[in-house]
């Protein structure tokens, strides 16, 4: 294998000989991969469909029980600046089985919260902890698929996460329903530990680079591609955007759901999130096409689709038929454009992949929390017309960077 050489731009950023690739991967191991994801990321949106109970059940008003989502989200922003670029510097199957473990005692930890710090405390490591096995198990996909089969690898993982998220929903509003809000997370906790000893015995060993830079190189490194990588940025802004949209509708659906006239259960509200399970049908083939060249029509598809979801979302007060169609639409163009975006980037510094993934879900990570914070505050203010006005402001935004910064970024 020939050496890798170093970019000639200071500071300079070490490259990595990537590991002698098969041209496809086993199918089991890409169902690992989608599997582990979702039942990671599962644990980072648990708390959406129970912010009722928990305002409930620890006296937080609904103006401020988006906090909670806040905290998470905020555990995200650190994992990915933290813990997700260590997967260019360690073993990563070692570096996932003890972020495993982790996450399975702050899951316990959130379980037994008796005060509003310590359930602030807990959501934030389930979010630290959650992100950093999800994006970690993504970025491990990309390094372990040869290049012309990466966008489908990507999307496969990728689609296993949009359906634990949707998931997510269906998930805690059942056993929310029969064993309180606690028992969601006591339950997760243990899927966790089911999944410990699959991912163990099949997750490839990709030894670390034995060039590899310190940790606090390792992250100041960050930088340096951020300022680099125009695609990262443009990218980066529109994951923002995109997933701040995304958050506007979720964290808002279950206030008017769950008060008359409608007074839907938990489990009714979460398995809404099922509807949007069309999207992740999208993951896959986006990440084909982006493989073929077609990322920036894939890119401009999404983005129109997510800006008309908002006009069937805003007669949910008239119709749920309504409500079912926006959801889908809503779904599938942020799934669509979420694999294209990591596509391109998982392209341009094939020995950076985990640095990538975290600088990218970064951005995603700032988009979701402002989303959510932003979206209780809307709703006590001006209600659900209020929230739709504002997802679709965010998304005629985003489709605006997009035209906008179409000539300056290459197509993967």
């Amino acid at each position: 294998m020939k050496a890798c050489t170093a970019p000639p731009s200071p500071p300079p950023l070490p490259q990595r000989c990537a590991p002698a690739q098969s041209v496809d991967m086993p199918r089991s191991l890409v169902w690992l991969f989608a599997v582990a994801s979702g039942l990671s990321v599962a644990n980072v949106y648990y708390a959406q469909p129970l912010l009722d109970a928990l305002a409930q059940d620890f006296g937080i008003s609904h103006a401020a029980v988006g906090g909670v989502v806040t905290a998470t989200q905020a555990g995200c922003a650190m994992a990915l600046l933290l813990l997700v670029p260590l997967g260019d510097r360690v073993e990563r199957r070692r570096l996932m089985a003890l972020q495993l473990l982790a996450l399975a005692a702050a899951l316990v930890a959130v379980a037994m919260a008796q005060s509003v710090p310590a359930l602030l405390a807990g959501v934030l490591a389930v979010g630290l902890l959650g992100t950093a096995m999800t994006q970690g198990l993504i970025a491990y996909a990309a390094s372990a698929a040869a290049p012309q089969v990466q966008g489908r690898v990507v999307g496969a993982a990728q689609g296993g996460v949009f359906i634990g998220l949707l998931l997510a929903r269906v998930f805690a509003g059942g056993i929310s329903d029969v064993a309180g809000w606690r028992g969601v997370y006591l339950c997760a906790a243990v899927l966790m530990l089911l999944v410990a000893l699959p991912l163990w015995r099949r997750l490839p060993v990709l030894p670390a680079s034995p060039d590899a830079m310190g940790y606090w190189r390792l992250i100041v490194s960050m930088l340096t591609l951020l300022r680099e990588e125009k695609v990262l940025q443009v990218r980066g802004v529109l994951a923002l955007l995109m997933f701040a949209a995304f958050n506007i509708f979720w964290s808002a659906l279950v206030f008017p759901l769950s008060a008359p006239p409608h007074g839907f259960s938990h489990t009714a509200i979460g398995a809404l999130g099922l509807v949007g399970a069309v999207g992740a049908l999208a993951a896959a083939r986006a990440g084909q096409w982006a493989d073929h060249g077609h990322a920036q029509r894939t890119s401009a598809a999404a983005l129109v689709l997510l800006l008309l979801a908002w006009w069937p979302l805003s007669l949910m007060e008239r119709s749920l038929g309504a409500l079912v169609v926006g959801i889908v639409l809503l779904d599938m163009g942020g799934q669509a454009l979420h694999v294209t975006n990591q596509s391109m980037i998982f392209r341009t510094r094939p020995e950076a992949h985990s640095r990538l993934v975290g600088l990218y879900m970064l951005f995603y990570a700032i988009g979701s929390g402002l989303g959510a914070i932003g979206t209780t505050a809307i709703y006590a203010r001006a209600g659900w017309q209020g929230v739709c006005l504002l997802g679709a402001a965010v998304s005629v935004l985003a489709l605006l960077f997009w035209w906008g910064t179409r000539p300056t970024t290459k197509q993967a």
